[in-house]
């Protein structure tokens, strides 16, 4: 029997030989000075057993006939720059690990004829461990230094060189031995070579389905656009989420938002659906100009051990922006071009407005080919929510009110989608494809699980905490999105201890939580001053059973057909008891929500929202106070304007939205409003949406009337 260590090497040289290095192709490591680059390209070469070449010494010193630094003394640090590039445009190699120096990607053309011949393989390794290897190897000086430009301001400039060029990013902690990260190189371009190793599965397809659906595999690119699964269910991953060690966690310590999205997502979207550097430009187009604040998701506290986790600083002021900003464009990226799409989206109060704006912000070309249908309960939000989303409509973006509640716009648009006839239908006739926005597309979870990993960093980088102690969190859930985000983070790796569910009194989710039953008969959705959680199906509350029921989809399957057909389902006692290991729930009166608000602001001058105070009762009844506690808070107090001035008894409350919204602005002891919120009442934008009796016929009827006037 072969040991481990020879095992693996013959297990890398006999797949890389039948896929990796077909065509010849190099494998390029790219990295600061200091990342470790000839070292590890020395043992990824053996494990391979092909030609090692390092840039410094096989080339520049061969053909300069001086030392590097020699050179860069004698011809300063433009002209090093240049001469090194010529010397890359004149170096040729096939079947080799290749170690750059940290200055080649500052190069272009250089680092172009070096990306064609090979996978350029990033080893990210923090900006502080470089310094402190680079003093420990007395290395005084590099290419860029000069009186006056510190070696942190020179590594940090660098980045986006490197950025610029990687296909595959490893991430590299200060005190992994380079026998690991060659392992993880060596992953790395497996996943990248592999690009059938990433399929997504139904949450209600069992085992054997599968094994017989081998050849109708789905991949990411697949599942935005088509959002539900054939057979009613949603689409998971079907080996699971991406774990990061906590040395890569300690890595992304220093990093900024923007930096921490892309490494995550970087992980959980192949990049055969999206590559590192379009991944990089959606995301910098998504949180670049459009957040208010330059820390993203910023953590503030708030008392005590509680602190709040703001994801109001987006253009719409609610936690839908995260997703909602960068989706649009990833859909646009993975649509095929051949057709047109139609994006259908059920709102409670905030996805809408953050739905239409995302993708308003299209390219124009885009939005001639997508275009987007809001349905919202017509009384079912609230004044500023409605006028929010009717000033958003833009040319390729309309709100049509229901005369019904959320659970109806949702439920109607599953069943369009799960009605081949009618689909078909649009597709053949208008050359139109339906597509969904709603959270049951998975690639809104994704950048919802990026800013909850976010925030326990945050707490580490402040000092509050050290890496590895728990924290738990409180989340206003409705539609269980926002919680299985949270969940998804503790799956990849974040030290969540208890995810705490808050309800409004629409409090089906703790009943749930509490008793493993989850029971619609009987009740009728309460309108709350909280309408983003005025839900009583749930629907992302079936990605979290298929997880807990270990991807037995039949078991899922069972359970949703009697919740459909008898309207309520309970769960196996040891189901329940993992779900509790997760999960705890409590429940918030309107009374004890405003209450909330008013107590926040006298003691701290801080305004909760409505949902964000639902947390705050909630979080202050299930706390142990043993460690700190993250609470969402989900939108901008000022889109819930009668409630917040009844809460804090100011004035008597005027019906019009904008009134609501000065006299907020006109009371100085208040935090400001949100810009992007005042800014679209003042323009009140089309006046005019169209409102639509509960009825199926009559939704599919506007559906095909828009699809009409937009793209024929």
């Amino acid at each position: 029997m072969l040991s481990r260590p020879i095992a693996f090497a013959q297990i890398w040289k006999s797949w890389f030989s039948s896929h990796a290095l077909v065509g010849n192709k190099n494998i390029i490591l790219m990295g600061p000075p200091g990342a470790g680059k000839t070292t590890i390209g020395r043992i990824v070469g053996q494990k391979l057993d092909c030609p090692v070449i390092d840039i410094d010494d096989d080339v520049l010193e061969t053909t300069w006939n001086m030392s590097v630094s020699e050179k860069l003394q004698d011809v300063g640090n433009e002209q090093f720059l240049e001469e090194e590039g010529k010397a890359l445009l004149k170096f040729s190699a096939s079947g080799s690990v290749i170690s750059l120096t940290g200055s080649n990607p500052m190069h272009a053309a250089g680092m172009q004829h070096m990306k064609k011949s090979g996978i350029v393989v990033y080893l990210d390794v923090p900006t502080t461990v470089i310094m402190s290897r680079l003093k420990s190897m007395k290395v005084d000086r590099i290419v860029g230094q000069s009186p006056g430009i510190s070696l942190k301001d020179i590594l940090q400039f660098r980045k986006q060189f490197y950025k610029r060029w990687y296909d595959i990013r490893v991430l590299c902690g200060g005190d992994v031995a380079a026998e690991v990260v060659a392992e993880k190189v060596l992953d790395a371009l497996k996943r990248y070579q592999n690009t059938e190793s990433e399929t997504f599965i139904s949450t209600r397809s069992g085992r054997s389905e599968r094994s017989m659906e081998k050849d109708s595999h789905k991949y990411f690119s697949d599942i935005v656009t088509e959002s539900l699964a054939p057979d009613g269910g949603l689409f998971v991953p079907e080996r699971g989420l991406p774990k990061f060690t906590a040395e890569e966690w300690q890595s992304l310590i220093e990093a900024t938002y923007i930096e921490r999205a892309q490494v995550i997502l970087e992980r959980c979207i192949h990049p055969a659906d999206i590559p590192a550097s379009k991944l990089a430009e959606i995301i910098g187009t998504a949180y670049g100009e459009n957040f208010t604040c330059s820390k993203i998701a910023p953590v503030r506290h708030l008392a005590g051990n509680q602190f709040l986790l703001e994801l109001f600083h987006g253009p719409t002021a609610s936690f839908k922006d995260f997703a909602l900003q960068m989706v649009p464009h990833i859909f646009a990226y993975c649509i095929p071009r051949s057709c047109n799409y139609l994006v259908l989206v059920a709102t409670s109060g905030d996805t809408g407005s953050a739905v239409l704006d995302g993708f308003s912000r299209l390219h124009d070309t885009d939005k001639q080919r997508i275009a987007v249908i809001n349905f919202f309960p017509e009384d079912g939000v609230s004044p500023i929510q409605k006028s929010q989303m009717i000033g958003c409509q833009k040319e390729n973006a309309w709100s049509v009110g229901v005369k019904s509640d959320f659970d109806f716009c949702q439920t109607a648009i599953k069943e369009i989608f799960t009605n081949s006839d009618y689909t078909g239908f649009l597709t053949v006739e208008y050359g139109t494809a339906l597509a969904a926005a709603n959270s049951i597309n998975w690639a809104r979870l994704l950048p919802q699980m990026v800013y909850h990993a976010s925030a326990y960093l945050d707490l580490v980088h402040q000092g509050i905490i050290p890496f590895g102690s728990p924290v738990d969190v409180c989340i206003p859930t409705g539609n269980f999105g926002n919680i299985l985000a949270a969940l998804y983070a503790k799956k990849i790796g974040i030290p969540i201890r208890k995810c705490i569910c808050a309800s409004n009194e629409n409090n089906v989710l703790t009943d749930f939580i509490r008793t493993g039953v989850y029971d619609l008969r009987g009740r009728k959705l309460i309108r709350t001053f909280s309408p983003a959680v005025d839900i009583l199906k749930s629907s992302n509350l079936e990605r979290y059973l298929h997880l807990i029921a270990n991807e037995d989809g039949q078991l899922v399957a069972q359970l949703y057909n009697q919740l459909e057909n008898r309207g309520h389902f309970q769960l196996r006692k040891d189901l329940l008891e993992k779900l509790q290991q997760d999960l705890v729930a409590g429940w918030c009166s309107e009374e004890d929500c405003l209450a909330a608000i008013h107590s926040v602001y006298s003691t701290t001058g801080y305004i909760l929202d409505t949902h964000t105070a639902v947390a705050k009762v909630v979080a202050d009844r299930l706390q142990d106070r043993t460690c700190p506690i993250i609470i969402s808070s989900t939108a901008h107090y000022s889109k819930f304007a009668p409630a917040i001035l009844r809460a804090l008894r100011i004035a008597e409350i005027n019906q019009n939205p904008l009134s609501q919204l000065h006299l907020l602005s006109s009371y100085s002891p208040l935090p400001p409003v949100h810009w992007g919120l005042l800014e679209t009442l003042k323009k009140r934008g089309n006046e005019d949406h169209q409102v639509c009796a509960a009825d199926m016929s009559m939704l599919m009827s506007h559906i095909e009337t828009l699809i009409q006037n937009h793209f024929m």
